[in-house]
């Protein structure tokens, strides 16, 4: 059975050189995330922080958050676009993209996620949100960066290595 699944994730990880997956998880797994945690937080919410002063300043540093994320978003979305080279995240690359957002971090857009996720339950009192945003990052890790990585690396080798190198995955 081990044997089995060896050879199974091998083959899976054959299938990146065409393209990272053949479902876009990371969509899915940021929209699970958000209903999970606003229908957690309405059901079961947790306590949040009562003092009206308190609770303005998370909810402020809520909507910034929100802003950050809409704004570095647009930033990657605009540097995949110049590259000419595919957003989807279930389709293969068209070009390596090492500008913009990208300079600093090697998945903005999934940093993006986290940072909305984590802004919304700020944003609206609800702590279950960041929370969902921890689970997301992990599952877009693994079910998203880890296999977009290995189809990157096979498609451009030495420029996705060097750039590996200079870039941290996520911050």
């Amino acid at each position: 059975m081990f044997t089995a699944l060896t050879r199974k994730g091998k083959d899976q990880m054959k299938n990146t050189d065409e393209a990272p997956n053949t479902i876009p998880w990371p969509p899915i797994i940021l929209l699970a995330s958000i209903l999970c945690g606003w229908l957690a937080g309405r059901y079961f919410p947790l306590p949040w922080a009562s003092s009206g002063m308190a609770r303005d300043i998370l909810q402020g540093v809520g909507i910034i958050a929100i802003g950050v994320a809409v704004l570095i978003y647009a930033m990657a979305f605009r540097a995949m676009q110049r590259m000419r080279t595919n957003i989807l995240p279930h389709r293969a690359a068209d070009h390596l993209v090492t500008d913009g957002p990208f300079a600093f971090s090697r998945n903005p857009i999934y940093l993006a996620n986290f940072i909305l996720v984590t802004g919304l339950g700020l944003a609206l009192a609800n702590l279950w949100l960041p929370i969902a945003a921890l689970i997301a990052a992990w599952l877009e890790q693994k079910l998203g960066i880890e296999r977009e990585e290995a189809h990157l690396e096979h498609k451009f080798g030495r420029a996705w290595r060097d750039y590996k190198k200079r870039v941290r995955r996520w911050i």
